[in-house]
């Protein structure tokens, strides 16, 4: 789960992080009220979207007065962002913050993650701050400084002095930056979270660290553990699909295809978007149904899997271990008795009391083409597409 930038800070100033003092604004008037009442002469007003790439798609603007500060939120609200980050219809901009500009003299990137491959917290910083982290990789390689955080022991200081030092940070500094650095690792530890970002980190004319920009990220998992968390979500900045399918107990996660897929299983989802694309498709969506492939449970799916109008063909591959194929299969059916689905439905069954299961659906009378294996039901999911698609071609050029 992602939060929004002020979010981000509020809760990192809570560790120690000092971060320059801004506000939140839900309209242009109010952007006004907030910078007045920050004082100063300057204001960056930044839209608060969940994307990278803000500044350049112009969703970062400096602004030296009352009217410009309230000609460019007219400019923000009821728009949609679009970033290097975001799809091509972007995120809505419905609030912004207000924040006091700063004198910057330096800027570092900042940032702590989980690295899969040491199992460990790794921390990535560099002295190229405003760059997106990627673009700081493919260009300049050796700016980035890593190291590796032991579990057992926690960030130490004299690794947040090394780091400090390899930045080539003022040695007047150092402590500030132990300070930052210790405050990101506090936070990311005591609320799961997945990353932690300063982007930039900076130091100021007048010798302080501040955090300009941040970014946070949640262990979807562990949200139960911290339901002040939770609270910060904002469904606006997610897809649809998606939010329902958090909301019913789904994994799911929308793609660009017209094959939808519903699976019981991650790895299995994994698997049979892969066996898609080798039989020449494109898979709509990854779907996760999880163990208990109730009939409720399967109706849910098929809601949301025809709720993405790309969809063209669906396809159900389940593989029953705890589960019984039979009772898939009566999910199924009920499914498609509940749910109007107008497209090619091509279900695959494996695993126990499979043949009890091929019966059911055999017996429903409903028009769904059944497969034995994962690479026959791709290849039939992918030609029923194939085929509703010449189809609708050959009735479009008879119209």
């Amino acid at each position: 789960m992602d939060i929004h930038e002020y979010q981000a800070k509020e809760i990192l100033a809570k560790f120690g992080v000092e971060v320059p003092p801004g506000a939140l604004a839900y309209s242009p008037e109010q952007a006004t009220y907030r910078a007045r009442e920050l004082g100063g002469e300057r204001w960056v007003v930044k839209a608060q979207v969940h994307a990278g790439g803000r500044g350049k798609a112009g969703g970062v603007k400096v602004c030296d007065s009352d009217a410009e500060i309230q000609e460019t939120c007219e400019q923000l609200f009821g728009r949609n962002l679009v970033t290097h980050q975001t799809d091509a219809e972007g995120k809505g901009i419905y609030r912004v913050y207000v924040e006091g500009a700063v004198p910057i003299e330096r800027e570092f990137y900042l940032g702590f993650v989980l690295d899969r491959q040491t199992q460990r917290v790794m921390i990535v910083a560099s002295g190229e701050g405003g760059t997106e982290i990627e673009d700081i990789s493919a260009n300049s390689p050796d700016s980035i400084v890593r190291a590796i955080v032991e579990p057992a022991v926690g960030l130490q200081d004299f690794q947040c002095r090394q780091i400090a030092f390899k930045l080539g940070i003022d040695p007047s500094l150092t402590q500030h930056v132990v300070r930052t650095m210790q405050g990101c690792y506090r936070a990311f530890r005591e609320h799961d979270a997945t990353m932690v970002e300063i982007n930039p980190m900076v130091v100021t004319s007048d010798k302080r660290v501040l955090a300009l920009d941040a970014k946070m990220t949640f262990d979807d998992n562990a949200l139960f553990r911290h339901p002040q968390i939770s609270e910060l979500r904002d469904k606006s900045q997610e897809d649809p699909r998606e939010s329902r399918a958090a909301d019913s107990g789904l994994s799911y996660v929308g793609l660009d295809g017209n094959i939808g897929c519903i699976v019981n299983g991650a790895g299995l989802a994994m698997a049979t978007m892969d066996t898609i694309k080798l039989a020449g498709g494109e898979p709509a969506n990854f779907l996760d149904i999880g163990g208990g492939a109730t009939p409720d449970r399967v109706a849910k799916a098929f809601r949301l899997v025809m709720s993405d109008k790309n969809v063209q063909a669906v396809l159900v591959n389940i593989f029953a271990g705890i589960n019984r194929c039979d009772w898939v299969a009566e999910g199924v059916v009920q499914a498609l008795k509940e749910v109007r689905v107008d497209v090619p439905v091509i279900v695959r069954l494996a695993g126990t009391n499979v043949e009890e299961g091929q019966k059911i659906l055999a017996k429903s009378g409903l028009p769904i083409i059944r497969a034995n294996t994962l690479m026959e039901a791709a290849e039939r999911a992918v030609g029923a597409w194939q085929n509703d698609l010449s189809q609708n071609t050959v009735v479009r050029a008879a119209q």
